[in-house]
């Protein structure tokens, strides 16, 4: 089935993505109707969203929460740039492990280089865009497709490698067991061209089935 989105942009763009979803596949069409809300969770496109997203490799919502917040306040304006300036006793500080520490300061010199540029990323492939990212150290497949997901708004990209999308696929799928990255990916396969919108409603559900007031990630 063809869509006419182009992003995943805002409220608008969110809801049609639904009405189109809800039309592929009768089981997550069932699953959008029991959710009190799917969220857009759109994030700035440029360092920060990116940085937001590394922070939240591997640790709990409120572990990240915690410390991209404390980053943020001492990291002002939350720039390339200025992270840089801030310097390693700041990031120690805000609770930033070495990798973390180290994947940021790699990413901001790449941009105040000007050998990266997160807004042009948005305007090329997926493929491409993915190619740029996991170039860089210490970004991996899971954080260039978040990144495409809800910063750059990209409408069909699914992060396969995330348990908590795992899970949810699994449950819809009727799996008799979480499916690995792989299996999640060609199961996803059935949500083409808005995947990206089946991303927010696997997150939603999953937030739902665990009793959580804000989504996994």
């Amino acid at each position: 089935m063809q869509s006419s989105l182009n992003s995943i942009a805002n409220e608008a763009d969110l809801q049609s993505g639904l009405e189109l979803l809800a039309q592929l596949d009768h089981s997550i069409g069932e699953t959008i109707a029991g959710l009190e809300k799917v969220p857009l969770r759109s994030k700035p496109p440029g360092f920060e969203g990116l940085a937001e997203i590394i922070v939240a490799q591997q640790v709990s919502k409120a572990s990240a929460t915690a410390i991209f917040g404390r980053l943020r306040d001492r990291v002002v304006p939350f720039s390339a740039d200025a992270y840089l300036q801030a310097g390693e006793q700041i990031w120690i500080e805000a609770g930033l492990s070495r990798a973390k520490q180290s994947t940021l300061e790699g990413l901001a010199h790449a941009i105040v280089g000007q050998h990266l540029s997160l807004d042009d990323l948005c305007k090329v492939s997926p493929a491409e865009a993915m190619d740029e990212l996991t170039a860089l150290k210490g970004i991996g497949p899971w954080t260039a497709e978040v990144f495409l997901l809800f910063c750059a708004g990209h409408p069909d990209i699914f992060p396969a490698g995330d348990v908590a999308l795992q899970h949810v696929v699994g449950w819809l799928c009727d799996c008799d067991e979480k499916p690995d990255a792989k299996e999640t990916r060609a199961l996803a396969e059935r949500w083409e061209p808005v995947r990206s919108v089946a991303a927010r409603v696997c997150y939603a559900e999953y937030a739902r089935h665990k009793g959580w007031t804000a989504a996994p990630l």
